[in-house]
């Protein structure tokens, strides 16, 4: 929790204060004076006995006890007033603008250990180093312009980054959304975004404080604590957004299994969010389209009324709203045919509900009134209104504003003339109202939001696993993949049925194996990773001379150490794998296997254990669906066994997290059965 004097602080100091409004001192100042800071405040600054009109002390040892410290000196001073601020002055709260700590080098790095330790031993709050302050209802301890308009039930907003709060801030105001606190983290020595988000949980009053959260995160220290907290904010009635930064796989490692190179860390993220239910975004107006959506009322289902008096915006919402999963249903019958009679000649009922650029407020209510009580298969209105300047739209704004008020059903003003009738959108927005100024944006933001889904809270019971095989293996192994033959005993002490198989050295062994698994069979080599790649696989085999050349064949391979038999089996490629992803855990992969892993990348994903309503939902989600349950007379899988199995890999990674990449490729099913016929597993202990 972060320490109540820090939220709420009876007095602040700022050192390093300065007459320069043109520095972060003397800005802070300027700004916690002009937003009208209730408490005591004080400078430091040895050179002058008053800043700004406030009374400055030369050294902090001078000071009075004070509650909060925002801090505004170079990084080597910072230690020395900090100490002194926590042993003899009772502070408690810490805002350091100050760069020159673990973003430059280890001098710095172990400057910000000193600060933190300091802090932390007396119960205080330390926000940053390197950051741009905090804004909430309290104070404005912050060094920027501009300063959001306060409203406690806006947006509570927590980034990582000091400029990019800033300009999503600046983006966020022009559109009206409006903020109860921003939080900035800067280098996240004491506090990140995490332990903001768990501050902002565990003091949660659902009369008075802000439903929506949005988040700028550039690394996430502490998953679970992320996805607890986010999880249990959303449960409580909020609504939850986030970019993730640094999405791209360019730095990760290069991956030895399919599932490595599919699972990398954005990955890991997706599937953070989705377990936590939060909204996930790529960029600063998707962030602020998405919070705008969440300040209107809960869109109960997906059939949306466009209304417009223009018909390009109209078409390019409907098509970002039907490639996103969201219907534009035609509106028709007797109740259209009457609206239609009150609007002008030329205008189109069927939706689009197009009433012409020369539409007026009036027949706008016409429009919206029919939206709400005639048609029974809308859900939700889109308006789109602008001008073309040739005369003032206040009247329909003002109508506009009245019917948002008085309707069940939501109502999306998207208002893009920005500049010829930006005196109405002001108005607009000076009634509490939000602005969408472009409508493919706000069409994508409002699936994004409908599609997304509430928070995981199902109990997950793990699967009846042989544990004490799996572990009795795994703790014998040394790091690297485990030869097939363990492979195979992992396997079946998961309950997932493999195929018959046997690793063999010489030819001899090989015949003897091949009449007890009985022709035609399938061979591998075994010591490269990637056999497909290398001409390892050969299959079909049908008698003992087939099977002596193709022994031969796969010994004459590059690092090839012996030859793998298994029976041939038929089905659908599928795939199973699970990759370790640093504090996130296991996450757990399916989909079509074979070469379809690597050329369609069609992959559903979820953080172990899962549940059963997690793999029913990852079979769901793939693209391939259709194929795995059957189409145009071709043969579906055994889709509840397939879910098992997932499960069972879940369950697998949780008894043995010692298993770094897992891949089940391919599994072969049918309607029938599904069996693995070739696996790997990597071992990684610490």
């Amino acid at each position: 929790m972060l320490h109540q004097k820090f939220i709420k602080p009876s007095s602040i100091v700022v050192v390093g204060g300065t007459d320069n409004i043109q520095s972060p001192g003397g800005n802070v100042l300027k700004n916690l004076i002009d937003y009208n800071f209730k408490g005591d405040l004080f400078v430091v600054n040895p050179k002058q006995q008053t800043v700004q009109g406030i009374k400055s002390y030369s050294d902090v040892s001078m000071l009075p006890q004070v509650d909060v410290a925002i801090i505004a000196i170079a990084a080597k001073y910072t230690v020395e007033a900090v100490k002194v601020l926590t042993e003899q002055k009772n502070t408690k709260g810490f805002i350091i603008f100050s760069a020159g700590f673990s973003e430059k080098d280890e001098e710095g790095a172990a400057l910000e250990r000193q600060l933190v330790e300091l802090i932390t031993k007396a119960g205080g709050t330390l926000l940053g180093p390197n950051n741009i302050g905090i804004i909430n209802q309290h104070y404005a301890g912050v060094f920027t312009t501009p300063i959001p308009k306060l409203n406690p039930k806006g947006v509570d907003f927590i980034s990582g980054s000091g400029a990019t709060a800033v300009f999503i801030m600046e983006a966020a105001m022009a559109s009206g959304l409006t903020f109860s606190s921003i939080y900035s983290v800067g280098n996240s020595a004491q506090i990140g975004v995490e332990e903001v988000l768990e501050h902002l949980d565990e003091s949660f009053n659902p009369t008075t404080d802000s439903k929506v959260k949005l988040l700028y995160i550039e690394s996430i220290n502490n998953p679970k604590k992320l996805l607890k907290h986010a999880s249990s904010l959303i449960n409580k009635g909020c609504k939850i957004a986030a970019i993730k930064a640094g999405s791209s796989d360019a730095g990760s490692r290069a991956a030895s299994s399919h599932t490595g190179a599919l699972a990398n860390s954005d990955v890991a993220v997706d599937a953070l969010f989705k377990k936590a239910g939060i909204v996930r975004c790529y960029g600063r107006m998707d962030l602020i389209n998405v919070a705008s959506v969440f300040m209107h009322p809960d869109l109960t289902g997906k059939r949306i009324a466009i209304i417009t008096h223009a018909g390009g915006p109209a078409v390019m919402l409907t098509d970002a709203l039907s490639k996103n999963g969201l219907e534009v249903p035609s509106i028709q019958g007797k109740k259209s045919e009457e609206l239609l009679t009150k609007l002008f000649p030329g205008s189109s009922v069927a939706n689009p509900i197009d009433f012409l650029a020369t539409g007026t407020a009036e027949q706008l209510g016409f429009i919206i009134d029919a939206c709400e009580n005639d048609f029974e298969n809308i859900d939700a209105m889109a308006v789109i209104f602008g001008s073309p300047g040739l005369f003032k739209v206040f009247e329909v704004y003002e109508l506009l504003h009245q019917k948002m008020n008085s309707c069940k059903k939501p109502i999306y003003p998207i208002l893009p003339s920005v500049i010829n009738v930006k005196e109405e959108i002001d108005y607009f927005i000076s009634k509490g109202r939000i602005n969408f100024p472009d409508e493919v944006l706000f069409g994508e933001a409002l699936a994004k939001v409908y599609h997304t889904a509430n928070p995981f809270n199902e109990m997950i019971e793990l699967e009846k696993l042989d544990s004490i095989t799996i572990r009795k293996i795994i703790d014998n192994a040394t790091n690297g993949y485990l030869h097939p033959d363990l492979v195979q005993q992992i396997l079946k002490a998961a309950n997932i049925p493999v195929v018959q198989e046997k690793t063999v050295y010489t030819i001899s062994d090989a015949i003897k194996e091949a009449e007890i698994l009985k022709y035609p069979l399938v061979m591998k080599v075994v010591g490269p990773v990637h056999k497909s790649d290398v001409g390892g696989v050969i299959l079909n085999i049908k008698n003992e001379v087939a099977l002596a050349e193709a022994f031969e064949s796969l010994m004459l391979i590059k690092d090839a150490t012996g030859v793998l038999i298994q029976q041939m089996k038929k089905g659908i490629e599928l795939f199973i794998g699970a990759k370790k992803e640093t504090d996130f855990g296991h996450m757990i992969l399916c989909g079509l296997g074979g070469v379809f892993i690597e050329i369609l990348k069609d992959t559903s994903v979820r953080l172990a254990p899962v549940s059963v309503s997690e793999s029913n939902e990852m079979l769901e989600e793939l693209k391939a669906f259709p194929i795995l349950q059957g189409i145009r007379n071709q043969e579906g899988i055994d889709l509840v066994s397939f879910a098992h199995y997932i499960r069972n890999i879940g369950t697998l990674v949780t008894i043995a997290p010692e298993i770094a990449e897992l891949d089940l490729n391919p599994l072969l099913g049918n309607s029938k059965e599904i069996i693995a016929v070739d696996a790997r597993i990597l071992i990684e202990k610490i």
